[in-house]
């Protein structure tokens, strides 16, 4: 790739990606004689592709000024204007939903959310879920990439925590990789993490083909892991024909939401001597195994009370699915388990939808796919937390500042975290309302909100006490998720920095 070729707008690539992207369901759907719906799809990305090559063309030659702040524009535009795009083979393959309909589709894929409105996804062709789950999986690395090349030169994303700048600016002290050019920095993260992303996907698909599912489900479920989306076919993981076995790979391959440290080194001014000494990674551990173990002992105790405490084989079931979905929710995928309804079969409990909510309001790892309030976030309230007690007790206590990470994280990190949290809040509070006012009930409202601003769009089936039919909603509840998908896949801070009159000068 040329210097002349990096002076394409960033926008203008991901428009060409998702035009070679759009081949694939019409292989897919051509190999099984959908031969409309792969007209569909070969004639929107050769449109798609035509238009790029004008457009760059036209383009050929100027000199661009690109800063940082100019891509995180591209990457809003990235995740508004693009799913239209994306939404024209969509509805013209699906032919009887609207084109608000395809819209909200694609943004709920592109943002990782999985949230649909096909109301009956077994009469649907593979080639259409193969669609929503690529164009999932396309999100989940476009959030990779963005983290290094985006996200951490501005202090956003969970970064401003530990981050020497002001969020949604350049931080300054970062050395060559922060002085060099944007698009550069954007090539060089993508050499590095592309690579990485489609290995992963790849040996999660294989692992599930050995163990017996079908090879497309396989792929689906393999990108929906990775990307976090929970985009899968008909059937999904609980129904699929790997078994146990199949969830607990997944389980394995759903621990790099927790922490970007498991797959890549650009994770602020936190330094650490291993693994296990990431703050993300013990804090997801540690609700990982106190939640289940909850929903265990109360499913156990109610059980002991009935005399049923001997059947030994369903209380391994249910232990396991409590496990598996709570790592699932907590990662914003929102995958169920198989065994998640045995605990409530051998306990006759039901498990409330509101753990479910909280896991996915606490979210994963930073400047990973997982959607939500982020564990270092969730970290640094803790330490500022425990300071204040500490200075309650002892108020003439020193704090030590042998840990320059951890110090910065308690002090300055706390006070982002928190003012993060509370416009996390006040957006909750706003889509919730708005859906309220559109007629929709208060639960029902609350859950959307939620779904949409941790893009968990799983949510909506098991949260509420009945699942919520989202292809009954009107065009202004649709388009008021897609807006409330955007601000949680960017997050309030980002879209604060856009806001700067800075952005606008030229």
């Amino acid at each position: 790739m040329t210097s002349r070729d990096l002076k394409l707008p960033l926008f203008l690539y991901l428009v060409a990606v998702s035009g070679v992207a759009m081949y694939a369901p019409a292989i897919v759907a051509s190999v099984q004689r959908f031969h409309f719906i792969a007209r569909m799809f070969f004639y929107s990305g050769t449109l798609v592709l035509f238009v790029c090559a004008l457009i760059a063309l036209a383009l050929a030659g100027t000199q661009r000024f690109t800063r940082t702040v100019d891509n995180l524009r591209a990457l809003f535009f990235g995740f508004t204007i693009l799913p239209a795009i994306l939404a024209i083979p969509y509805y013209e393959a699906m032919g009887s939903i609207t084109f608000v309909e395809a819209y909200f589709e694609m943004v709920s894929s592109l943002t990782t959310t999985g949230a649909s409105v096909i109301k009956y996804p077994a009469a649907v062709p593979d080639a259409i879920h193969l669609w929503r789950g690529l164009v999932g999986w396309l999100g989940g690395l476009l959030m990779w990439v963005a983290a290094s090349a985006i996200f951490a030169p501005l202090a956003l994303g969970g970064y401003e925590v530990t981050a020497l700048g002001e969020p949604g600016q350049a931080t300054t002290g970062r050395g060559q990789m922060q002085r060099a050019d944007p698009m550069k920095r954007w090539v060089r993260s993508l050499q590095i993490l592309l690579p990485i992303y489609i290995g992963l996907t790849f040996a999660l698909g294989l692992m599930l083909v050995v163990l017996g599912e079908r090879p497309l489900s396989a792929v689906m479920n393999a990108m929906a892991t990775m990307s976090t989306s929970g985009i899968t076919t008909a059937f999904g993981v609980s129904e699929g024909l790997a078994g146990i076995g199949g969830e607990v790979v997944i389980f394995l391959f759903l621990l790099f939401a927790l922490s970007r440290a498991t797959f890549s080194a650009d994770t602020g001014n936190v330094r650490r001597a291993n693994l296990w000494h990431d703050p993300e990674l013990r804090l997801g551990f540690l609700i990982v195994v106190i939640v289940p173990s909850f929903l265990f002992l109360r499913h156990w105790g109610t059980a002991l009370n009935d005399g049923s405490m001997n059947d030994v084989v369903s209380a391994a079931k249910a232990a396991w699915g409590g496990l598996f979905t709570v790592l699932s929710f907590l990662t914003t995928t929102g995958f169920e388990s198989a065994q998640w309804s045995v605990a409530q079969e051998w306990s006759g409990l039901g498990t409330p939808g509101f753990i479910l909510m909280s896991l996915a309001l606490v979210g994963g790892g930073v400047a990973t796919t997982a959607g939500g309030v982020k564990l270092l976030r969730v970290y640094a309230l803790y330490l500022q937390g425990l300071g204040e007690m500490e200075r309650l007790v002892h108020p003439s206590v020193v704090i030590g500042n042998r840990k320059v990470g951890r110090r910065r994280i308690r002090r300055r990190g706390a006070v982002i975290a928190w003012v993060f949290f509370m416009l996390f809040a006040m957006s909750l509070a706003a889509i919730t309302m708005t859906l309220a006012a559109l007629g929709s009930s208060f639960e029902d409202a609350l859950v959307l909100a939620i779904s949409a601003l941790t893009t968990t769009g799983p949510l909506t089936q098991v949260a509420a006490d009945t699942p919520i039919d989202l292809f009954e909603l009107n065009a202004a509840h649709k388009m008021v998720l897609c807006v409330a998908m955007v601000l949680g896949r960017l997050e309030t801070l980002a879209i604060i920095a856009l806001l700067s009159p800075d952005l606008w000068q030229k």
